[in-house]
């Protein structure tokens, strides 16, 4: 049985996007809506495995959902987590008032968010195999119960083995008595044939079955393939239908009487609880046989007096007998003659076609179907004059309102000594329905995947390559069908490196158990050049048992090369922002020294006029010659710092400030 996804429902678009990456990325499936509206009309057709509710919204608000959840009986056990940004004690207690199992604070840690989520699963886990385990213990209490007290047992053994079945959800479920000649079975029910009774059997075709019936004790093969008890079975049956087996020995006080034998397609576990289940059964069974037998016994003495009168009587009460067994069938029961004329419907067959009792004998088998299902029909009942009468056959079934249902119909020759033919159906319109629409998700969620910007990739437990998507293709340069269950993971990882991965994401210390996020990782292509990408992987579950893994590659080379070239800007913008400092510094000094040196100039210039005497006059001439060679060191600095000079007293030259401080004119440079 699929896990059902988890609703999430929140009107903020950013907080709908985190959610649904948080769940997906922790390996739970998910269906997002972004209002209450959109979340009633989804429960209305759907059942989740949890709501992730937020409450402030648009109406219908977040209360009003959870109301909905409560009051719905479909929905009552339903886990809800309820995000919310209030951590006052009126509302926390409002919250539970109304139902909730749990909360969560806005902004929510994505760890705290998947572990009260799987939290709540469990709890309902463990609920829901409580309630198994109570409806388990009253199908055996009744099905015990009516061993005890009911004379037909035909009827009563193919009720069991039916139930048995749905009990340890194995495809079949058979009850193999032994008579008095130990080398020959008798198959008296099976849970997928009802018409099987009395089946005769070598039983040296059968080991599993002889072990049990020698040692008296249950046996469980979980792999019919590689059993040396079946061995020579393999030899003679190759292509064996069933992967697992399960016998428990039907013992009543004296001895062996026969096996219950329970038979998957598919792995079964054949958990203990099972077993013992299978135990009470079996041994209610035998006591029944036994009981029966006995009561056989004292019917044969007196059978071959009354066997005119018993004859008579049940003529003439068999159609009585069948009626009152369809008044109070679930399944809709309509007898027909041979060429397909309505003799008797029951009161479940005038509910689904909305006919009334009088309108449908007028019908036919034909008139009942769609005119596009007369066909059919019709060969249907050409196929009763050769003794064909099929079972599971879906058929579009007219209402009287013009419309129509799918019905899954099987056919019984039970009452073909009156030359009649008995029919049952049930309405699967809803179920065919579904399977469709999950055909469709399946074919959505596929088209999903390749069409995917990141590579996804998929492998069993053993490494084997389960898919493959076209991004995947891109980045690695494989084909899918090169690859596709054939070619193990570890060839896209160097060496030791897919053995990592898959340590960190079983180790807890990292982003969780089971999960690996970001994962900066080289992989190799098809060439063997090395990739750089990002990883996001977890194990694939199910239940709590991992089957698999999924990785999501994020080719990041572009990326790096782009990160490259910035690092290599921002090194040459800092060279130049030094180069800048250092002409800051230049033009500070240069701007600094401009009043001093310009003093000096000066005031060499008027003692020089002022003095006559020759050798003050050198002194001062050699006072303006060095000043002036200042100058010229100023000017050179403003040049480079784009100061500039202008006339100061005669021929002097200083630093100006204003035009060195204005912007640069494209016509000073040649």
């Amino acid at each position: 049985m699929g896990v059902s996804p988890l609703l999430v429902v929140d009107d903020d678009s950013v907080s709908r996007s985190v959610l649904e990456r948080t769940l997906r990325g922790a390996g739970l499936d998910c269906h997002v809506v972004d209002g209450g509206a959109a979340a009633l009309a989804w429960l209305e057709r759907n059942t989740p495995g949890l709501v992730l509710l937020d409450l402030v919204m648009p109406p219908p608000d977040g209360y009003a959902v959870l109301r909905y959840i409560r009051a719905h009986p479909r929905h009552e056990q339903v886990p809800v987590v309820v995000l919310t940004g209030l951590d006052s004690e009126e509302e926390i207690g409002r919250i539970f008032d109304l139902g909730a199992d749990d909360y969560v604070h806005k902004p929510f840690r994505a760890v705290e968010l998947i572990a009260r989520v799987r939290m709540q699963m469990r709890l309902r886990s463990y609920v829901e195999r409580l309630d198994r385990r109570e409806q388990d213990r009253k199908t055996v209490l009744e099905l015990t119960q009516t061993l005890a007290s009911s004379l037909d047992m035909h009827d009563i053994l193919f009720t069991v083995v039916q139930r048995m079945a749905e009990i340890v959800h194995v495809d079949r479920c058979s009850i193999v008595l032994v008579g008095d000649n130990p080398a020959t079975g008798f198959v008296v029910a099976t849970s997928d044939d009802e018409q099987v009774r009395d089946l005769p059997i070598e039983l040296h075709k059968y080991p599993e079955i002889r072990e049990v019936l020698a040692t008296r004790q249950a046996l469980v093969i979980r792999d019919v393939a590689h059993h040396p008890l079946l061995e020579a079975v393999r030899q003679n049956e190759p292509g064996l239908d069933f992967t697992s087996m399960g016998l428990v020995p039907i013992l009543p006080e004296d001895g062996a009487l026969g096996v219950l034998c329970l038979r998957g397609r598919h792995a079964v576990e054949f958990t203990e609880y099972e077993l013992s289940l299978a135990h009470t059964i079996a041994n209610a069974t035998g006591i029944a046989l036994r009981n029966a037998r006995i009561l056989q016994d004292l019917k044969d003495e007196t059978k071959q007096v009354a066997v005119a009168r018993v004859e008579a009587e049940r003529r003439v009460q068999l159609f009585q007998r069948y009626a009152d067994f369809f008044e109070s069938a679930a399944d809709g029961m309509v007898v027909i003659d041979r060429s397909g004329r309505v003799l008797f419907a029951n009161p479940r067959a005038r509910e689904i076609t909305g006919h009334s009792e009088t309108q449908l004998m007028e019908l036919s088998l034909t008139d009942l179907v769609t005119p596009r299902h007369r066909g059919r029909a019709e060969r249907l009942l050409r196929g009763f004059a050769d003794g064909l009468y099929p079972r599971g056959v879906d058929v579009e079934l007219a209402t009287r309102d013009g419309g129509f249902l799918i019905v899954n119909v099987s056919f019984s020759s039970v009452l073909h000594e009156d030359d009649a033919v008995l029919f049952t159906f049930r309405d699967v319109t809803k179920e065919r329905n579904t399977a469709v629409e999950l055909e469709q998700t399946k074919e959505f969620l596929e088209r999903v995947i390749e069409s995917s910007v990141d590579g996804i990739v998929s492998a069993d437990l053993k490494g084997r390559i389960l898919l493959f998507n076209r991004a995947a293709s891109r980045i690695f340069g494989y084909e899918p069908s090169e690859v596709l269950g054939t070619m193990n993971v570890e060839r896209l990882y160097p060496p030791g490196v897919a053995r990592e991965v898959m340590r960190r994401i079983r180790d807890p210390r990292f982003t969780g158990p089971g999960v690996l996020e970001d994962y900066r990782v080289d992989m190799l292509a098809r060439g063997g050049e090395r990739i750089q990408v990002t990883l996001s992987a977890s194990l694939v579950m199910d239940g709590n048992q991992a089957v698999g893994s999924v990785g999501i590659f994020t080719d990041i080379r572009e990326r790096l090369a782009m990160e490259a070239r910035l690092h290599q800007a921002q090194d040459e913008l800092r060279s130049r922002e030094r180069q800048a400092l250092v002409a800051e510094l230049a033009g500070a000094a240069a701007h600094e020294l401009n009043q001093p040196l310009t003093s000096v100039i000066g005031y060499a210039e008027l003692l020089r006029r002022r003095l006559e005497d020759p050798a003050t006059r050198r002194g001062l001439d050699v006072i303006i010659a060095e000043s002036e060679r200042m100058a010229e060191i100023v000017r050179k600095v403003g040049r480079i710092t784009h100061y500039e000079t202008k006339s100061y007293v005669g021929s002097t030259k200083i630093v100006d400030l204003e035009r060195s401080s204005a912007p640069e004119d494209p016509k000073d440079h040649p």
